[in-house]
């Protein structure tokens, strides 16, 4: 079964800074929107998750048809001026 993972690092204003896709899967042509969207989506929860819980994985966080969202959530998270979380979609 071919795979594929997309990893983003989202900026404190919910801004994605860095975007990296791997795998052996074939590229859609639609899959940088669809990624966005899907990291959008749930950011909400990931916001909420990230207060209410010392761990710095959250695994399972949303899922989108086959697309299940994974977050690292940096320890800068508890400085104002450092809110970085990376998002792992595969």
């Amino acid at each position: 079964m071919a795979t594929t993972a997309c990893f983003i690092i989202v900026s404190r204003n919910d801004i994605p800074i860095y975007e990296a896709e791997v795998g052996v899967a074939a590229k859609r042509e639609d899959a940088a929107q669809l990624h966005q969207f899907i990291l959008h989506a749930a950011l909400d929860v990931v916001q909420d998750l990230a207060w209410t819980t010392s761990a710095m994985y959250l695994k399972s966080v949303d899922r989108f048809n086959e697309l299940v969202v994974s977050v690292y959530v940096t320890a800068g998270h508890i400085l104002l001026d450092g809110n970085y979380f990376i998002v792992e979609i595969n």
